[in-house]
């Protein structure tokens, strides 16, 4: 009974913070479930088409980009939270090689292409930008910036969310996509 004598103490002296984090996170994650409400759902309904043309010329079909699976990061250049997470897109891509992971980066919300293009320029994209519009942001659900899909090789949402995330966070929701 040592074992249970020395737990005791321990339990019941770090109890209530085990108890707040245990709050803090499950508040995360409901808050991260009521956001993401009215996203695409993760099922094995079809996903909207995606194509248009692209920030630095030609135009990008998804129904083209083969059967590895994709990010599609949408984002308006107004966005102060999607200015802080483009920089984790090019580090992601650092981490992730095109081969194992396509990752496309679609503006909403633009007056001008020179609005897109500073954008891309200041956050160094070196990504497929297409230039979306309302019609791209209704179909995905785009009712928030920055809103995320992760789509496996089959083009089925394995993971959406929407807000800041960090590389980590970024890398974590790619990581086990196939």
């Amino acid at each position: 009974m040592p074992l249970r004598s020395t737990l005791r103490p321990l339990l019941k002296k770090h109890s209530g913070l085990f108890f707040n984090v245990l709050f803090i996170v499950t508040v995360l994650l409901g808050v991260g479930a009521f956001q993401a409400r009215n996203m695409l759902p993760t099922t094995e309904a079809d996903i909207p088409t995606l194509r248009g043309p692209l920030l630095r010329g030609g135009n990008y079909d998804l129904a083209d980009a083969g059967n590895r699976p994709v990010l599609v990061y949408f984002f308006a250049p107004w966005c102060n939270f999607c200015s802080a997470s483009s920089d984790n897109l090019t580090r992601l891509r650092r981490l992730r090689d095109e081969e194992s992971l396509e990752i496309l980066v679609v503006a909403l919300d633009w007056k001008d292409h020179e609005e897109v293009l500073s954008y891309a320029n200041r956050h160094d994209l070196d990504l497929p930008v297409i230039l979306g519009d309302s019609k791209i942001g209704q179909d995905w659900r785009v009712f928030a910036f920055p809103t995320y899909y992760v789509l496996n090789s089959n083009r089925r949402i394995t993971r959406r969310d929407l807000g800041y995330s960090t590389q980590i966070g970024l890398w974590w929701r790619t990581w086990l996509v196939n």
